[in-house]
């Protein structure tokens, strides 16, 4: 079993940053998929971010390419997601999840997943 907690998450103003971080426990997770999922009032569950167990691979849904980075530090077993140009439209629940699959922006390819954090962006 994995479990995962995310911290990092607060109020910021449009344009500013914040750095999530995503702790796993129970077992490493340094042979797995890593990815991040947002949820806003009123809407649906969606994909941010995702890497590939060796940090070589990364996907993005196209609204946050050019301001988040995903990264991931195995010895430490945590995931990371750098925000930079934060806008109001990314403020949601941010969650973390774990896979043992490739890297997917489905939910259904991810086995774990966190509390989640709130991000809140004001303009």
């Amino acid at each position: 079993q994995v479990q995962l907690v995310e911290s990092g998450g607060g109020l910021v103003q449009a344009g500013g940053s914040l750095r999530l971080s995503c702790a796993a426990s129970g077992r490493t997770v340094s042979t797995y998929t890593m990815g991040w999922f947002r949820q806003a009032p009123g809407k649906e569950r969606e994909f941010v971010a995702a890497i590939n167990w060796r940090g070589t691979v990364t996907h993005y849904t196209d609204s946050v390419k050019g301001r988040f980075t995903i990264s991931r530090d195995n010895a430490k077993n945590t995931v990371y997601l750098q925000m930079n140009s934060l806008k109001p439209e990314d403020t949601a629940v941010y969650y973390c999840t774990a896979g043992r699959g490739a890297v997917t922006s489905s939910g259904g390819g991810y086995d774990y997943w966190g509390q989640g954090t709130q991000v809140t962006v004001s303009s």
